[in-house]
Parts: structure tokens; C-alpha cells; sequence
């Protein structure tokens, strides 16, 4: 179906239905793309279709994309909640890392979240976030900074979400 090559690149399912007459719809479900489209439809003008479904999808998910702002923002909500707005950094944003979750140089208040993180669910991303804010107030990893992360009420599933991704990532043909 695809000659050429694309930033992404799902698993097609083209679903043709009788009851479909003229409109063609798709949606990602599991990492499939489902295409639907009248039974009636050729093959050609069904491949046009899937190629033009699955460009309008990729554009839909870039502008999802966790950004660094989004980030700041995320950052911004949790130093208000857990924090009483108290703490400043000079930095915060995505980085490519392979071993780490996130960094904090408290010195200089610059904070940094792995990347892979931007699929993960917003309340494991929180959890990091709020690690790692911790880290402006408490530059170890002693009693008083795990009270003060204990506070974030998601703490225990998200560790728990991120030894998980942790362990697969490290199988063979994890990711």
C-alpha cells in the first residue's frame, strides 16, 4: 500500500461496509488504523483513501505532542498544588536519555524528563515532574524528600508503572 517511506507507519485494517455509502472515516485503535469506506469503493481509490486517512492521523498526533511548554506548564499546576507555587526553576523540558526518567541540577533549577516519557500517561509524567521538583527543596533522597513526594497521591502506582516500562524495555524486542 505504501511505497514510500513514512514517520508513521501503523498497521492498516481497512474496513468496507454496505452501509457506508460515500464518507470514508478512519481512527487508531491498539496501534491499528482502521479505515472504513463504502464496500462499493475500488482498490485504488481505497489505498488513496488509507494513504490520505493516515497522513491526516499523523498530523493529529504531532499536534498532540507533549511539548516543553506543556511540560512547564504540567510543572506550574503541580508547584501550585504540592508546593504553594514556592518554587522557581531556570529550565524545564524534554531530553533524549537512555537510562533515566528525569534530572534535576538544583543548583541552577534546571529540570529534564526522558523523552520517551511524552507516550506515557499524564500522571506517571506528573510523578516525575514531581520528583524531580522535589529535588529544588531536597538535593538527596533521604526521609524528608520522600515525605514530601509521598504527598503526590499517584506516587505509589506510578513507580510501579515505571519499574514496569523499565522491565520491558529491557527484554528482548522491548521499547
Amino acid at each position: 500500500m505504501n511505497n514510500h517511506q513514512n514517520s508513521f507507519s501503523p498497521p492498516i485494517r481497512i474496513l468496507a461496509t454496505r452501509r457506508r455509502r460515500r464518507t470514508v472515516s478512519a481512527r487508531l485503535r491498539s496501534g491499528v488504523l482502521e479505515v472504513m469506506v463504502p464496500a462499493s469503493m475500488s482498490v485504488a481509490e481505497r489505498e488513496r483513501w488509507v494513504e490520505l486517512m493516515r497522513e491526516r492521523i499523523e498530523r493529529q498526533m504531532r499536534r498532540k505532542l507533549p511539548t516543553d511548554q506543556r511540560l512547564a506548564e504540567r510543572a506550574k499546576r503541580l508547584n501550585d498544588r504540592y508546593f504553594a507555587g514556592r518554587l522557581s526553576w531556570t529550565s524545564i523540558g524534554y531530553t533524549d536519555t537512555v537510562s533515566l526518567w528525569g534530572s534535576c541540577t538544583f543548583t541552577i533549577g534546571a529540570i529534564r524528563v526522558a523523552s520517551r516519557m511524552k507516550a506515557f500517561p499524564d500522571w506517571v509524567v506528573d510523578y516525575v515532574l514531581m520528583h524531580e521538583l522535589t529535588h529544588l527543596v531536597h538535593s538527596n533522597h533521604g526521609p524528608a524528600f520522600h515525605e514530601m513526594l509521598d504527598r503526590y497521591p499517584m506516587a505509589e502506582r506510578a513507580k510501579g508503572y515505571l519499574i514496569a516500562a523499565q522491565q520491558l524495555s529491557q527484554m528482548p524486542g522491548g521499547a
